[in-house]
């Protein structure tokens, strides 16, 4: 039997603070690099480090990559899921100006996606394919996997077999949040477990 661990955290507060982010492309705030820094503990141990390519997380990736003396791959298909209109605006900005479409998209994604907006449905596939590429890539290794809210509700909806407008809703995931999941291969197929979460 082979087993994987998935260490997952969130990027910290970027600069300019709460709001849609999506593909934008902004830096860590000073607040977003204390979140990342506290949120390794001293002794921790992995294989290998695998980045979402934007800023807010690429560039704590690569320090801690340098720090531990670890291999750090950036991960294309981690990208946080596109927000379309919603981009660069608060949720106060985004109630004002669409109304009950914010509240009905966090109660159903699939059936309310913002405009121009990458759907959810393809999110969740786009996850899940670079979910099962680096589990088949990193298997045996213990492995820190630095990205999004969206990215890590969605692998944890693949992980528990959620639909991907309960795995949008489903997980409270405030900044450096960390999750573990592991996998073990077995002679039955692939057994997920999510360890812990928050």
């Amino acid at each position: 039997m082979t087993t994987t661990f998935f260490d997952l955290i969130r990027h910290g507060e970027p600069a300019g603070g709460h709001k849609y982010r999506g593909h934008r492309d902004d830096p860590l705030s000073e607040q977003g690099w204390q979140q990342m820094r506290s949120a390794i503990s001293k002794g921790e141990q992995w294989d290998h480090i695998l980045t979402s390519p934007l800023l807010r997380c690429r560039e704590f990736a690569h320090e801690l990559a340098e720090q531990m003396n670890l291999p750090v791959t950036i991960a294309e298909g981690f990208k946080e899921i596109c927000f379309g209109d919603w981009e660069g605006k608060t949720r106060e900005q985004v109630e004002q100006e669409y109304g009950d479409h914010q509240a009905n998209f966090w109660r159903d994604a699939e059936n309310f996606p913002p405009p121009n907006a990458e759907t959810v449905q393809a999110f969740h596939q786009r996850i899940g394919d670079a979910w099962l590429h680096w589990s088949k890539q990193m298997a045996g290794k213990k492995v820190l996997l630095v990205c999004h809210g969206g990215v890590i509700r969605m692998v944890l909806g693949h992980v528990l077999g959620l639909t991907p407008s309960n795995a949008m809703a489903g997980f409270q995931i405030p900044f450096a949040c960390r999750s573990q999941v592991r996998l073990d291969q077995t002679e039955f197929g692939t057994l997920s477990c999510l360890v812990k979460h928050g």
